[in-house]
């Protein structure tokens, strides 16, 4: 922040100024609090608002006593606990012949939440949103506690429920799935409560009894089941893709037509999603067909993120939606680390760290460190605009959007590729566009192949190859329009 140019912001979610003409203020130690409860943020003291919003210095004429004044207090556990200030972010700054003290509070540590004044963290525990900062009701409160503590959330062992609680169909899903990824690993050949025990799933009790986890319980159980443990727990999925209809398909965990639990969602809610990524397929060494991408799998990893970072015990549960722009995977529970660390990697701190285990087993999501930004890179690399992730606060939740809209270099290249052998640029629609990509990266495309792809009918694709090939965008190579071996491909550049 440029001080010398104070008159160019404004306060917000991050930024409060006080005039402090009076000395310090009593309400510092609750923005102090709320910022190091939420994002971090800087408080200026010796600025004032003006009347339109913008700030302007009023200066300090005892910088030196105030500061002194804040430090005396600030080591007071019973003004401000845990102390979270250092040394480096307090200062005193010299502005337009005036003086300020400049305090930068940073992100509390998830162990060290909540940061509160007064000694009582019932009545003093504060948060920041755009409107300023607010007094945390119990829920909240709560929930820090339960971030701050080293044993993940999700291990506690359920002593009330037994593993024949569980959905054995969804146990024994997992294992194909664990299967294929482990042809020769000894866990294969393990009985189900050995097996569950294992991944985390389960947990031998002090007398000898096996009894299912919170992982293992949000995993596998049947949703009546969950509720019963978590009275808030609620997966909700929706394609949003015509504004005239509320939603064009649903799926919800209170659906009584299947069991209701996080690993049955994630596989029914990504083999839809799915759907959504208009990119081509790829080609092995081998010239065989390689249906999932770099955008399928910063998908799953998006996916497994929101769902191993949710907080079940909080409402509003996981909400994701396909929408025509955009796919949104929502979550009760903030973000543990600061989302600009969570960009860069390499600090793995999932709420629910046996679900992303289990998660992994299966290759899915990443315990690295390394989730976020592969899932970033992946996204990026098949031409679609950078993933967003945001929080809110009152209530809590995280959120990564994926944008379905190509960046302007993808764009350029489609450009390009509708402009072959010098023709004018023809407007193409999704499938005609579909048709030219999976043209380019497998070096044809058949009626067959972009219906499957498109999702459309043979008689759509057939009319949708007809037109590029009366448009000259591809060449159609056979004998006669029955031929079973007929193509398309792209034709030779031909320069000019």
């Amino acid at each position: 922040m440029d001080l010398s140019n104070l008159d160019r912001y404004k306060e917000s979610n991050r930024l409060e100024a006080k005039a402090a003409q009076g000395g310090l203020p009593r309400s510092i130690w609750e923005t102090i609090s709320a910022f190091a409860n939420t994002n971090g943020g800087m408080i200026v003291l010796g600025a004032k608002e003006r009347k339109e919003g913008t700030l302007e210095v009023s200066g300090l004429s005892n910088a030196d006593k105030i500061l002194d004044d804040f430090w005396n207090a600030a080591h007071s556990s019973d003004k401000l606990y845990p102390c979270v200030l250092a040394d480096r972010d307090v200062r005193i700054e010299g502005v337009e012949g005036a003086q300020l003290i400049v305090i930068d509070v940073p992100r509390a540590d998830r162990h060290l939440r909540p940061v509160y004044v007064n000694g009582n963290p019932m009545t003093g525990t504060y948060r920041r949103d755009h409107k300023g900062d607010y007094r945390c009701a119990a829920s909240e409160i709560h929930a820090m506690y339960r971030d701050a503590s080293e044993e993940s959330i999700d291990s506690q062992i359920r002593e009330n429920l037994s593993v024949d609680d569980l959905s054995a169909e969804s146990i024994a899903s997992y294992r194909t799935s664990y299967g294929i990824h482990h042809d020769s690993h000894a866990w294969t050949e393990l009985p189900t409560d050995e097996f569950l025990c294992r991944i985390g799933a389960a947990k031998i009790d002090a007398g000898g009894a096996i009894h299912p986890t919170s992982a293992g319980l949000l995993m596998f159980g049947e949703e009546w089941r969950i509720m019963a443990e978590f009275p808030h727990f609620f997966l909700d999925y929706r394609q949003e893709l015509d504004p005239d209809e509320r939603w064009q398909m649903r799926i919800t965990s209170q659906d009584d037509s299947w069991s209701g639990n996080v690993f049955d969602f994630y596989r029914r809610v990504y083999n839809n999603m799915r759907q959504a990524l208009q990119v081509p397929f790829r080609l092995d060494e081998n010239s065989l067909r390689v249906d999932e991408t770099d955008a399928h799998d910063a998908l799953r990893e998006a996916l497994a993120n929101c769902l191993t970072n949710a907080d079940y015990h909080e409402r509003r549960g996981v909400v994701i939606l396909w929408k025509e722009d955009e796919l949104r995977l929502s979550n009760p529970g903030g973000f543990r680390i600061d989302i600009e660390a969570a960009y860069i990697g390499g600090n793995s701190d999932p709420r629910n760290e046996t679900m992303m285990k289990m998660f992994s087993l299966i290759n899915v999501g990443e315990r690295a460190g390394g989730g976020i930004p592969d899932m970033v890179r992946k996204w990026t690399k098949v031409g679609y605009e950078r993933p967003i992730l945001s929080e809110e606060v009152n209530p809590e939740r995280s959120t990564i959007v994926l944008p379905l809209r190509k960046t302007k270099a993808a764009e350029d290249g489609r450009t390009e590729k509708a402009q072959l052998q010098g023709h004018r640029q023809v407007h193409l629609t999704k499938n005609q566009q579909m048709a030219l990509d999976l043209a380019q990266s497998q070096g044809r495309v058949t009626t067959a192949i972009l219906a499957q792809e498109a999702g459309i009918s043979k008689q759509t694709a057939s009319r949708t190859l007809k037109y590029l090939s009366d448009s000259e965008l591809l060449s159609w190579h056979g004998t006669s329009k029955r031929d079973p071996s007929q193509y398309y491909d792209t034709p030779k550049l031909v320069w000019e």
